[in-house]
């Protein structure tokens, strides 16, 4: 999932969710617990509640809680019912039949097979441009309909019924519950996307909700928004939160201060702040599944063609003193694309086996070395090169610091572009850039969900890097070897080294989540992987 500068399940969990129990006191502790209001501070705004086209982390939270699939996360990362009361799957692991529960819409409709069938098939509908559609890849036929080879109605889904969902996967794949459980396997609701046309999920009140809880307050541009306790949802009696405010604070000092006068009930830290607020009782610190990297648009520009153009722009960095000295969050140097405790195989991490140090070590030496080799094999005597970020904390730390590295090649002139997350993330869609800051955020625990971003035709893939034997191994892990796991880690791990000894992107760290969080703010679930926050069993204590 994309993230702003922000499962596999069962047996094959890799993580455990962390339950927020932070010791400290609000003053406000007693009115608020009356109220059961929680106040929640994230760092960019809302940008979209569209199911079918939603690609970042903030969006993907706010969906997870006003909206529910077939399954739903739990505790420990497992996968339990939804509006599926349960399921069972077929002995060659291809057929999965889910019996729903009777639920409702927050407009009072009834929740139906049909609205699961018709979400699925929007979501591939190549019309609809969904960036996530690709994660259907294992439903029968989802990749011929997304190429326009074959007709939407015909992707492995149906109704029997209103209350019985059928899929029909291609092959089996061991983690397809947590796929289903994801925002982007969701159901819809074809009266409401009709109704509204273009302006659908536009705001607060051009959707409708299955979830706990239900979007009240949202313009579609505000840099706050609102949940409230979705009454219809068929298992509103154990919501306790009544509402939830979400405020977008891009200024760590100003939420910190919020937070200290019981306007917020957390707050991420950033810059000196988790070092000077480590001993706090109501610090919380989390190792996230995400990555942020650089990627280098290789559409037209020769130099950023030039492997060792890429190859000396990542050794002139050095992330261990990034991640200590100016992040000082929990974050870590990132050793790959995929981030390290993801996926294991006979007790080895991913990245262990997938380990290429030339490409994250920092060598100011041979970055020099291979930055003039590169100038000359491009007929260049010297290189203007815009650096583009979030305009977050994060982002301009990472901004400024990249810029000193790289200004220490030689015949290199670097700017900085600063963006609000949305224009970040439309520019990088759109391709006008020349290196972008990006951050992405595994799914479920499965390094495919990474590594599958860098393929050909991935719409992830901003830069345009191309590798042939990349784009097979990813094919082999996908299809021939899907039920191999020794084939299949062998498949991931070389497609990981691959994209590291091409230099197809630049790694910078794995991405750690410092908090302060008030002792009274009880229950609430963080994933390290997918939509990261379930408020559903959350409460504000006495």
């Amino acid at each position: 999932m994309k993230i702003n500068s922000a499962v596999k399940l069962g047996t094959v969990a890799t993580f455990a969710a962390v339950l927020l129990a932070a010791c400290g006191s609000s003053s406000n502790s007693s009115s608020q617990a009356s109220k059961q209001t929680l106040n929640w501070m994230e760092s960019s705004a809302l940008p979209s509640m569209d199911l079918s086209t939603a690609t970042d982390v903030v969006s993907g939270e706010t969906m997870n809680n006003t909206g529910e699939g077939l399954l739903r996360f739990g505790k420990k990362s497992t996968t339990h019912p939804g509006v599926a009361k349960s399921y069972k799957v077929s002995k060659d692991g291809k057929t999965y039949t889910f019996n729903l529960r009777k639920s409702n819409w927050s407009n009072g409709d009834k929740v139906t097979a049909k609205d699961f069938v018709y979400a699925w098939q929007r979501t591939v509908n190549p019309k609809t441009a969904s960036q996530y559609a690709y994660m259907y890849a294992p439903v029968k036929n989802a990749n011929e309909i997304m190429k326009s080879q074959k007709p939407v109605s015909s992707l492995g889904i149906k109704a029997e019924g209103d209350y019985k969902v059928v899929v029909t996967l291609t092959q089996a794949t061991d983690y397809f519950p947590a796929l289903v459980a994801s925002p982007m396997f969701f159901p819809q609701n074809q009266s409401v996307v009709d109704k509204y046309g273009k302006k659908y999920a536009a705001n607060a009140k051009s959707n409708v909700y299955n979830g706990p809880f239900k979007l009240t307050y949202w313009t579609g541009t505000s840099d706050n928004w609102t949940l409230s306790k979705n009454t219809k949802y068929w298992n509103a009696k154990n919501v306790k939160l009544k509402k939830i405010n979400f405020k977008a604070v891009k200024d760590p000092q100003t939420s910190l201060s919020q937070f200290q006068s019981g306007k917020l009930d957390a707050t991420y830290l950033s810059g000196q702040q988790p070092k000077n607020y480590k001993s706090d009782k109501q610090y919380v610190e989390r190792k996230g599944a995400s990555t942020f990297y650089i990627e280098m648009n290789q559409r037209k520009d020769s130099m950023m063609k030039n492997k060792k153009a890429r190859q000396a722009l990542s050794l002139a960095i050095n992330r261990k003193q990034f991640v200590n000295k100016v992040l000082a969050d929990g974050s870590s140097e990132a050793k790959g694309l995929v981030s390290t405790g993801l996926m294991s195989y006979k007790g080895k991490d991913f990245n262990t086996a997938s380990a290429v140090p030339e490409a994250t070590d920092h060598d100011l030496a041979k970055a020099q070395k291979l930055w003039k080799e590169a100038l000359k094999e491009t007929g260049r005597s010297n290189y203007n090169l815009t650096l583009m970020a979030d305009d977050t904390p994060a982002g301009k730390n990472t901004l400024e610091f990249v810029q000193s590295q790289w200004a220490k090649l030689d015949n290199i002139k670097v700017t900085t572009q600063s963006l609000p997350f949305k224009t970040r993330l439309s520019r990088s869609e759109n391709g006008q850039f020349q290196a972008v800051v990006s951050g992405w955020g595994a799914d479920y625990p499965d390094a495919i969900s990474f590594l599958e971003m860098f393929t050909k035709t991935n719409s992830y893939n901003r830069g345009k890097w191309l590798n042939t034997e990349y784009d097979n191994d990813i094919k082999a892990a996908d299809g021939k070897d899907a039920n191999n796991e020794a084939a299949r880690w062998t498949d991931l791990v070389d497609a990981q080294k691959t994209l590291m000894k091409d230099q197809g992107i630049i790694p910078l760290y794995q991405q750690g989540k410092s908090q302060l969080v008030k002792s009274n703010v009880k229950g609430v679930i963080y994933f390290p992987t997918g939509a990261n926050w379930d408020f559903s069993h959350a409460y504000i204590s006495k």
